[in-house]
């Protein structure tokens, strides 16, 4: 789950640090995590007249949600656990292409913060609200060897800077701090299992059916996994979120915090997704690895008002390559 692009940046095997800065003092932090479909020429045989006449007299209910035909070849990827659908206007999705194992469950890692986002935004009333950062936040980090935004105690951030801090530079501290801040109960054991009760309730309401979540922000407690169809539409539902979609769109992002001591502390969060600087119209959506988990990212890209989202998980390498091949062939076809 952990820094998710490159494989010194697994999750388990060293944390991404974010760029702080505070006024008034001295915090020596690094920077560290961070077509037109092509018209044939050739000439059809009598064989293939027959077969396209055939295919003519079909039913419809046959034909409608087809994936691939012989003039259509689907995609050549390295991952089985892929999924690809055109989010039409939004409100609607249709199917382009699932890979052969698009509906097996496995570890879906960071990708996981996409629900943990979706949860909240159910509460968009209190993007402004306030969130201190607690001890116990960073602890997590450091003992699980986590993902980090680079948090600082005593810093108080809105839930609208948290969500950068998650969904950027794929934050656990940052994810700590919501599930935290927006569960119920008297303890913090308490209120994030909550939290995560509700991001089980989300996934049901959406009919994740592949889906169950232990984790706010993919480090599993055993049981935290899902399917590339489920996480595609989940990357399209939390894509109609203007303020999810308006924060995973951005390469990089810098706030400003109160710090514990009366100073301004700044942090700068670089996003992991690195297609949103190699792809075309690319607009998010988020990354995960982990050392058992592999490589996993929903994706999403605009062309000729045309809106394509993607999700691969379980990867053995980087999804990046495949995740273009799909696009492509989407938007050719």
């Amino acid at each position: 789950m952990g820094s998710h692009a490159r494989p010194n940046r697994l999750h388990r095997t060293g944390a991404r640090i974010a760029t702080v800065a505070l006024v008034g003092a001295v915090l020596p932090i690094t920077a560290g995590g961070l077509a037109e479909a092509a018209t044939s020429n050739t000439t059809h045989s009598a064989e293939d007249s027959d077969r396209a006449s055939a295919e003519s007299a079909t039913p419809a209910s046959q034909n409608q949600g087809a994936l691939t035909t012989r003039d259509q070849a689907a995609p050549v990827t390295k991952a089985d656990h892929a999924f690809l659908l055109d989010a039409r206007d939004g409100s609607q999705e249709r199917e382009m292409w699932a890979g052969a194992k698009a509906d097996e469950s496995v570890s879906m890692a960071s990708t996981t913060k996409i629900m943990t986002a979706l949860v909240v935004l159910k509460h968009p009333e209190w993007l402004n609200r306030q969130i201190t950062v607690k001890q116990s936040y960073r602890d997590y980090v450091s003992e699980n060897g986590a993902s980090t935004a680079d948090l600082q105690v005593g810093d108080t951030l809105t839930v609208e800077q948290l969500l950068h801090a998650m969904l950027l530079p794929s934050g656990a501290d940052a994810a700590m701090a919501l599930a935290d801040s927006f569960g119920a109960g008297d303890t913090e054991d308490a209120r994030i299992a909550d939290f995560e009760n509700q991001m089980n309730a989300e996934a049901q309401q959406l009919g994740m059916t592949g889906t169950h979540f232990d984790s706010f922000d993919g480090i599993s407690h055993g049981d935290n996994r899902s399917t590339a169809r489920d996480l595609a539409k989940l990357g399209q539902r939390a894509m109609l979120k203007p303020v999810f979609a308006d924060i995973v769109k951005n390469t990089q992002y810098k706030a400003e915090a109160p710090a514990a001591n009366g100073h301004t502390r700044y942090y700068t969060w670089n996003n992991t997704n690195d297609l949103l600087s190699t792809y075309d119209g690319a607009l998010g959506i988020k990354t995960g690895s982990g050392a058992e988990a592999g490589y996993s990212l929903v994706f999403a890209a605009k062309r000729d008002n045309r809106t394509l989202v993607g999700a691969i998980v379980g990867a053995d390498q980087e999804c990046f390559d495949d995740a273009t091949k799909m696009l492509d062939w989407g938007f050719a076809h």
